[in-house]
């Protein structure tokens, strides 16, 4: 096209709360199929095009990427972001989208183009007469203006940023999809669209959508001038009109905190890479009906349910790294001194080498630890010397200060010991010794150890990287209470008490009670080795987690416990590899359970060693103890020492119980007075 003019750059809004989505990725939801960010990419043209909000590697890297400085602070600072990336030689015009529109095409932005002829921001409007501020065209230097006008760009509504000559222009394909039942309508609407093989180490392409000539005179006789040839580059050289293809949505942390009328802010939390990972093969996944009988079977008792978890659950990709930054990993394999400990004769008290019988003449020098080491000794001589210097040739012995006296001459004090007080080479470790075997938890002690004897890198699995999901929609977290809402009490814990025994926690979901919101959680699991999930686990109306860990196909390890609390409790294995620890909704419940099974689940991700388990007998056994094992808070017995006392009464629906407690006894059916139990501390 002779006359045809630069595409022009592309901001897409991909971020957004999804409160009303129950916390699930919108641009990532696939509807005709393909994701709604995609669609938005292929219908923005094939200008320098910006993407605002989590990172999505699976993106070509021709798209640009950024976030907001301050994730969550609404849609007018995720264009003050996206303009910022495109950085300098913006185009003189600028295509605003938001990626939440799975009917949009390219001949919707053609004409938003040709309409701002004369204004300085068009806009479409849904079929409904309801603008639609994100997706709309702006002369850069109006948008440039705007965004300066404002001072501050966190939290501002949209229509703080609208100039006033602006038009809207109503057209088909710009609805937007809020809730869970727009995106129903909208794939049945659509269809499941075509196939798509994704290769997880390249980038892909969608299939083209459509002619994509606007604005020329075969395409309804609009002046070319007005637009741009969408196919073609700056440089005239024809694009593809597909963009790198979008795979597995990821998961944001979200509150509903929104304004219902605003569109959709960027996600509150740390946003997490999604991989996409090929499925695991593995000869124990279970399918189909296998699936559903393992599903209903038999409640395990807690010590099958830990001896499956660390036996069977896939062991995480080795890795060699530094191991200082492997906390809460497990070596892969043993590691060995590379050096002896001590690396020479060193003095293992503050006082005096010497040489021979004294008394001894003391010489001037002194040695200190990481000093030059002092001249060799003669019969009869000393030298002042520090703790951990190298002792002088010669030496035979060290003189603690305190077993010293100096007149001239250095002399033993009467009646103190004669010791060498002389660590020497290799006493501790040699080069070869075994430091730590296979299955050692990385630890600081660890680290210390390997450290002393030159070893700083090892080939360990992990540390288990966790993504919590609160459910129900009675659960808040942040901001006043409604009318039948309960204040979240234990996700803002559940990172700590995980941290305890090595997990790191990436991030924490809220997801609504909704038919198929487990469904995209566990689709997106892909980039977390264990999810763990509070709620939704029993047999209620509002209880999904089983039924979409059925259509996951996913390998059901412990379908529920022999425990009181904590009866339905599942845990599984996705095709992912991703574990999934489902825990009841109740606080009590939910904090006992995961203090009794993660320990398994690291070891089996990992690895790692199960720790030793605490045995001491229970005073009160008798008064607790009942047709099944239970679990119940406890404190230590001073009288006798090394026994435990637990409560007789618990409260699931809070925590209170462990205030001032120890910890948690897990007390076996009918056990008596004095039967030995476990105990389970409860990190602090």
């Amino acid at each position: 096209m002779p006359n045809s003019v630069p595409a022009p750059d592309v901001i897409v809004l991909a971020g957004g709360r999804a409160s009303r989505m129950g916390g699930i990725d919108k641009p990532g939801l696939v509807v005709g199929g393909r994701s709604m960010l995609e669609t938005a990419l292929a219908a923005a043209g094939s200008g320098r095009t910006v993407v605002v909000g989590p990172p999505r590697p699976e993106l070509a890297a021709s798209i640009l990427q950024t976030r907001e400085p301050q994730p969550g602070s609404g849609p007018v600072a995720a264009i003050a972001a996206g303009v910022a990336a495109l950085g300098a030689g913006v185009t003189a015009q600028v295509v605003v989208l938001a990626a939440d529109m799975p009917f949009l095409t390219p001949a919707v932005i053609n004409e938003l183009l040709w309409q701002l002829a004369d204004f300085d921001a068009v806009f479409a409007a849904d079929s409904n007469g309801r603008p639609q501020y994100l997706i709309g065209v702006w002369r850069y230097e109006t948008l440039a203006a705007r965004l300066r006008e404002l001072g501050t760009v966190i939290n501002q509504p949209m229509k703080a940023l609208v100039p006033r000559h602006t038009k809207m222009v109503a057209l088909a394909g710009v609805d937007d999809c809020d809730t869970p039942g727009d995106i129903d309508a909208a794939r049945s609407a659509l269809g499941p669209g075509p196939a798509r093989n994704i290769d997880p180490d390249k980038p892909h392409r969608t299939a083209d959508v459509g002619a994509r000539r606007p604005y020329d005179n075969a395409a309804g006789g609009r002046r070319p001038e007005r637009g741009f040839d969408s196919n073609r580059g700056a440089d005239g050289r024809t694009a593809g009109s597909g963009t790198a293809g979008i795979g597995v949505p990821g998961v944001l942390a979200a509150d509903d905190t929104g304004a219902a009328d605003e569109p959709a802010a960027t996600a509150a939390g740390a946003p997490v890479p999604v991989v996409i990972a090929p499925s695991v093969t593995d000869t124990r996944n279970l399918h189909g009906a296998d699936v559903r009988a393992a599903a209903a079977g038999p409640p395990l008792p807690l010590d099958q349910a830990r001896r499956v978890l660390g036996e069977t659950l896939t062991r995480l990709p080795e890795r060699h790294c530094e191991l200082n930054a492997a906390r809460g990993a497990a070596l892969a394999t043993s590691i060995n001194a590379l050096g002896a400990l001590p690396r020479f004769d060193v003095s293992a008290m503050d006082g005096y080498a010497v040489r021979g019988a004294g008394p001894w003449q003391l010489r001037a020098d002194i040695g200190f630890a990481g000093g030059q080491r002092p001249d060799g000794l003669h019969p009869g001589e000393a030298v002042r010397i520090a703790t951990g210097a190298q002792v002088p040739e010669g030496t035979t012995g060290v003189l603690r200060d305190e077993f010293a006296r100096y007149d001239g001459r250095l002399h033993r004090l009467p009646d103190t010991p004669e010791r060498s007080d002389i660590r020497r080479r290799g006493e501790d470790r040699t080069p070869g010794d075994t430091i730590a075997p296979a299955g050692s938890a990385v630890t600081a002690a660890l680290v210390s150890a390997a450290a002393a004897v030159e070893v700083t890198t090892a080939t360990v699995r992990g540390p288990v990287r966790a993504r919590i999901v609160m459910t129900g929609d009675e659960i808040r977290s942040t901001g006043p209470l409604q009318s039948g809402q309960t204040r979240d009490s234990i996700g803002p814990i559940l990172p700590v008490l995980l941290a305890a025994h090595g997990v790191q926690t990436l991030d924490q979901v809220h997801l609504r009670d909704t038919s198929h919101g487990f469904d995209q959680v566990l689709a997106t699991a892909t980039d977390c080795d264990l999810l763990v999930v509070v709620g939704a686990t029993g047999g209620g109306a509002a209880d999904q987690l089983r039924g979409a860990l059925d259509r996951a196909r996913a390998r059901i390890l412990v379908p529920r416990l022999a425990l009181r609390p904590g009866g339905s409790t599942v845990a599984a294995e996705l095709p992912s590899a991703t574990t999934v620890l489902g825990l009841p909704g109740n606080p009590f419940a939910a904090v006992v359970t995961l203090l009794a099974l993660i320990p398994a689940v690291v070891a089996g991700r990992t690895g790692a060693h199960p720790p030793r388990p605490l045995i001491g007998p229970l005073h009160n056994a008798t008064e607790i103890a009942g047709p099944v094992t239970r679990i119940v808070p406890a404190r230590i017995a001073t009288d006798p020492a090394g026994a435990w006392i637990g409560d007789t009464t618990v409260r699931t629906a809070h925590l209170g119980g462990l205030v001032d407690r120890d910890g948690v006894v897990v007390v076996p059916a009918d056990a008596s007075d004095g039967t030995p139990v476990e105990f389970i501390p409860v990190p602090h």
